[in-house]
């Protein structure tokens, strides 16, 4: 979490993305949160601006921790085996915050209200994984095609989702 922000405001973050997690996007209200939180609405805009300044600040938390699961991904493996690796993190990720998931990959990105380098910091390990910006997009898409389509319960019944990660993947590594 940025270090820049005060300690109401962490507590804020922590509500918002609890509300979050448990409910959905739609669960998350400036009024449900100061409720929570237990101060009166006007006082919440003393520390957050607004709730796309709040849902810009859970965008955060959700690229920082991305960034680190793929960064804690060993070095000194082959770049085939990183691409797994990603994929693995990037599935958990999103099947275990499904909603954060979707804040971060679903509309708009406000990249204007984010630190700057935020997404950066969690794209590049895709790209030095892929050796081309261009491959880590399209394996950025493959991988968000595929858990968005899982978080929804898009595929049939009994279908083998690991074959299909496996699969796609192979399109980007020497499996293909």
């Amino acid at each position: 979490m940025d270090d820049s922000l005060t300690p109401r405001q962490r507590d804020i973050l922590a509500t918002a993305r609890r509300i979050l997690e448990a409910e959905g996007p739609d669960a998350l209200t400036m009024r449900r949160l100061a409720d929570e939180i237990g101060i009166k609405a006007p006082s919440l805009y003393k520390h957050v601006a607004d709730k796309a300044a709040l849902e810009a600040l859970l965008m955060e938390i959700g690229f920082t921790e991305m960034a680190e699961q793929f960064e804690a991904i060993p070095a000194g493996i082959s770049a085939d085996e990183r691409i797994a690796q990603l994929a693995v993190a990037y599935r958990r990720f999103a099947n275990a915050h499904p909603h954060l998931y979707r804040l971060l990959t679903v509309g708009p990105l406000p990249r204007a209200r984010l630190r700057p380098g935020i997404e950066a910091r969690a794209a590049q390990p895709v790209v030095n994984a892929t050796g081309d910006p261009d491959r880590a997009r399209a394996l950025w898409a493959f991988a968000h095609g595929m858990a968005i389509l899982e978080l929804d319960g898009r595929f049939p019944p009994g279908a083998d989702l690991d074959a299909a990660w496996r699969t796609g993947l192979a399109a980007f590594t020497g499996a293909a």
